[in-house]
């Protein structure tokens, strides 16, 4: 089904303002804790983007590959993201992050498994590791809203760096 046949679907933010309002100061507050943490904004980018992948979330996609971009990421990489672990394209850090990203979004598959966890922790101090899984869960929460209400994708922008 095209999104064209799709029947109309509730705007969260219209209908929820105060909960649509709380995830966006969630999603400012997993933010400001990975800055906090002194965490690359393009490795947070690969984290939505990954999980948006595995989610099947086209809105976020859309979003988050155009923010890549904009921040001057690679195509090469945002190409080979889903099949990072077959490629010489990311760090040690990438991709335990990557990793840890992954396990998060099928937590239902195995939940965390300890390995994971330990690889992160080899390369990230813990309020980067805790930075890292709360940004992975904002988008995971983020990707289900977005394909639950059907958002369209292709109209985002990316802010436009002032000089």
């Amino acid at each position: 089904m095209s999104n064209s046949d799709s029947i109309s679907r509730v705007a969260l933010k219209k209908i929820t303002p105060d909960v649509s309002g709380a995830m966006g100061a969630l999603h400012g507050a997993a933010v400001s804790a990975a800055q906090d943490a002194k965490l690359e904004p393009e490795l947070l980018e690969l984290i939505r983007i990954r999980a948006s992948q595995i989610n099947g979330c086209a809105f976020c996609l859309d979003m988050h590959t155009k923010d890549a971009r904009a921040q001057g990421e690679a195509e090469q990489r945002l190409y080979a993201l889903n099949a990072w672990r077959e490629t010489p394209f990311f760090t040690e850090r990438e991709r335990a992050a990557l990793a840890l990203t992954e396990a998060v979004t099928l937590v239902h598959d195995g939940q965390v498994p300890d390995a994971v966890y330990a690889e992160a922790a080899e390369v990230f101090d813990e309020a980067q590791i805790a930075a890292l899984i709360w940004v992975a869960t904002v988008i995971n929460a983020y990707n289900r809203t977005a394909i639950a209400t059907r958002m369209v994708p292709g109209a985002y922008q990316p802010a436009r760096k002032e000089s």
